[in-house]
C-alpha cells in the first residue's frame, strides 16, 4: 500500500515541479525478472526511474547502507530497497539481489556506485555486471538526463534491454576479463540513449 501511495504522489509531485518527460515506455519488458541499470546523477534518481516504470514493477533499488541509520527513513526505505555497504565486497547485497530476481521480481542498480557531479557516466562499479552475468536477468537501460530545477524539463530515456553474456569463470585472470566486458556493455547501451551524457 506506501509502495502504490507514493508511486502516485510522487508522480504528481514530479510531473508538476520537474516536468518530468518518460521516452521509450513501448520498450518495457511486461514482466520480470529485471534489472533495471540507470546512471545517477542525483539523489532523487530513485523516484525519478521508479515513477517512470509501471506500477506493478514493484522496484527493489540497491541502496548505501547509510540511509537505513535513521529507524524512520529505514521503515520506508525497506518497502522498495535494501541496504549494501559500499566499503566492501558485500555478498548479503549480492545474495538479496539474486533472490529479487529469482522470484521474478524487478532490481533497480545504479552502476556507477556513486553520483556523478558533472552529469557525465563515470566508471562502473563491478557489482551490475556481475549480476547480470550471473542470473542471466535481461538489463534494461535507463538514463535520467537533469538537471532537477523547477521549469527544466526532466527526461527519464528507456532502452531496449540487452543482456550480459554468462559468467562462467574458473582461471585465473578469467574473472576479471569478464567483468571488464559486462561493463563495456552496459557502458555502450546507456550511452545510446544520449551521446551527449559521454564518460568522464
Amino acid at each position: 500500500m506506501l509502495y502504490s501511495f507514493f508511486y502516485f504522489v510522487f508522480g504528481i509531485i514530479f510531473r508538476l515541479i520537474y516536468r518530468q518527460q518518460i521516452y521509450g515506455r513501448e520498450l518495457l519488458p511486461k514482466q520480470g525478472p529485471l534489472i533495471i541499470c540507470s546512471n545517477h546523477i542525483n539523489w532523487r534518481d530513485p523516484i525519478s526511474v521508479g515513477i517512470a516504470m509501471p506500477l506493478r514493477y514493484k522496484i527493489k533499488f540497491m541502496a548505501k547502507k547509510e540511509l537505513f541509520s535513521n529507524p524512520a527513513l529505514a521503515f520506508l526505505l525497506k518497502r522498495a530497497a535494501f541496504p549494501v555497504d559500499r566499503d566492501k565486497a558485500d555478498f548479503g547485497a549480492i545474495r538479496q539481489a539474486f533472490k529479487v530476481l529469482e522470484e521474478g521480481g524487478v532490481l533497480g542498480l545504479f552502476p556507477e556506485g556513486t553520483r556523478s557531479k558533472t552529469g557525465r557516466l563515470q566508471k562502473l562499479q563491478e557489482g551490475t555486471a556481475l549480476i547480470a552475468g550471473r542470473s542471466g536477468a535481461p538489463v534494461l537501460p535507463v538514463l535520467v538526463v537533469g538537471p532537477y530545477r523547477w521549469g527544466h524539463p526532466l527526461r527519464v530515456i528507456i532502452g531496449p534491454v540487452f543482456h550480459i553474456p554468462a559468467m562462467d569463470y574458473k582461471k585465473r585472470g578469467e574473472r576479471k576479463a569478464q567483468l571488464e566486458a559486462g561493463n563495456r556493455i552496459i557502458l555502450e547501451n546507456l550511452r545510446a540513449l544520449d551521446p551527449a551524457a559521454g564518460s568522464e
